[in-house]
């Protein structure tokens, strides 16, 4: 392990450019949990009510009434998008890279760069965000910050319901909100995103050449067209690339790049923090 982090630390401190690729396995080392300890700290009532046992379960439950629907998603999104991780994982992962030339690509939705000081303007969310609602037609192609709504939401509900003049609407249209996240072809694309989208297409093709370093966290093979393969297919590109992927049992790359290939089995967390020390 030693000698992996040692080659970590050079290629990162070599490269002209580094870019950043996050799956959900960040956040999981971060202390993004959605069972155990954390559910039965926030969601204890609603798992005895309805029979689920973790978080991701309870965004499925088929709730009654939207009362009841937006009393947990709103105490999920308070919970996972404005509450800070439990672990300083995102905060060892900017002093690693501040002082590089850095672009984030993420998948995930819970907004932990950006709080940890990563520049906003070098952040790419393909997936959405839990701090946006948008029409669930969708009417138009616009997002809403929820943050405000949100916390009344979950202050004033009782009994696992928010009050109903609480529930959110489309202000054009009338029909109920949604969480801006990617599940169907009702997804917005918004004109944060569209921007994000074009500012990390140019990153990549000013790394064209230089020696960049693909940095692959806790992605796994959900999604693996957003991050993974095109990690792969630049760094095969580009003679001067390294491709560097950190993961819990799960780190792979092809044998076109393998000698230009970082392959670290371990805990995220515990890697940066042995990086930073």
């Amino acid at each position: 392990m030693a000698s992996l982090l040692k080659e970590l630390k050079e290629a990162v401190g070599a490269a002209e450019k580094v870019v950043i690729g996050a799956g959900a396995g960040l956040s999981t080392a971060a202390g993004f949990t959605y069972s155990g300890e954390r559910f039965e700290k926030y969601f204890s009532d609603f798992g005895k009510k309805c029979g689920f046992h973790d978080m991701y379960a309870g965004g499925f439950y088929p709730y009654k009434t939207p009362e009841e629907f937006w009393a947990y998603w709103s105490r999920y999104i308070l919970v996972n998008r404005y509450m800070d991780p439990p672990k300083p994982v995102y905060r060892e992962l900017f002093d690693l890279v501040r002082d590089k030339d850095y672009f984030v690509i993420t998948t995930n939705v819970d907004h932990c760069f950006q709080k940890a000081g990563f520049d906003k303007t070098r952040l790419f969310y393909t997936q959405g965000d839990y701090g946006l609602f948008q029409c669930s037609v969708p009417c138009h192609d616009e997002t809403y910050d929820n943050e405000e709504l949100v916390r009344r939401m979950v202050a004033e509900q009782r009994d696992m319901r928010i009050p109903t003049e609480l529930i959110p609407r489309c202000p054009v249209c009338g029909k109920p909100m949604a969480m801006n996240l990617r599940s169907d072809d009702t997804f917005v694309e918004d004109g944060g995103w569209q921007a994000a989208c074009g500012r990390y297409r140019d990153f990549l093709e000013g790394a064209r050449g230089k020696k960049t370093l693909y940095l692959e966290l806790g992605v796994g093979y959900n999604t693996p067209v957003i991050i993974k393969y095109p990690f792969w297919r630049m760094t095969a590109e580009n003679p001067h690339a390294v491709y560097a992927c950190v993961n819990m049992g799960e780190v792979y790359a092809p044998r076109e790049i393998l000698s230009r290939s970082l392959l670290i089995d371990a805990d995220i967390g515990e890697v940066l923090h042995g990086l930073r020390n």
